[in-house]
């Protein structure tokens, strides 16, 4: 079976820092999948933070991830500092892209730990329906 392989933006204008809690490790000691998926959704919300906006309230609308990919490079254990790095792409009229790469210190050089894409679409909790992007949204995340 063919492996995933996700083609990762060149440049990542955020980064952020988050330690890996005892509760992200599954049965085989390691950080688990599912973890991995959750971690994703933390760096998301810093992420959006930083810009000012919110997964409810990204300039008067909210947020839905319709699909996710992730593809796994190496373990991340208890103790580690996962180095979350995200950027925004591929704007459509309903949504956009968001590229994470994740990755750990291992002596003086970065190691890969996983990338991830996650496809964000814009939603109207209220009405229950899907809306276009706000127009400052596009500018924001890009920078």
């Amino acid at each position: 079976m063919p492996k995933t392989k996700l083609l990762l933006p060149e440049h990542f204008p955020f980064t952020v820092e988050i330690p890996v809690r005892i509760t992200d490790l599954n049965y085989g000691g390691h950080v688990g999948n599912d973890s991995i998926l959750s971690l994703i959704h933390e760096i998301r919300v810093q992420f959006l933070r930083h810009h000012r906006y919110g997964e409810l309230d990204l300039a008067g609308v909210g947020l839905i991830m319709a699909d996710v990919t992730i593809e796994f490079k190496s373990e991340l254990f208890y103790g580690d500092a996962l180095w979350a790095s995200v950027a925004a792409a591929e704007f459509s009229r309903v949504g956009f892209e968001l590229y994470y790469r994740l990755a750990k210190k291992s002596g003086e050089k970065m190691v890969p730990v996983a990338f991830a894409r996650t496809a964000m679409i814009c939603y109207d909790y209220a009405q229950k329906k899907i809306v276009s992007v706000p127009k400052e949204v596009c500018t924001k995340l890009l920078s």
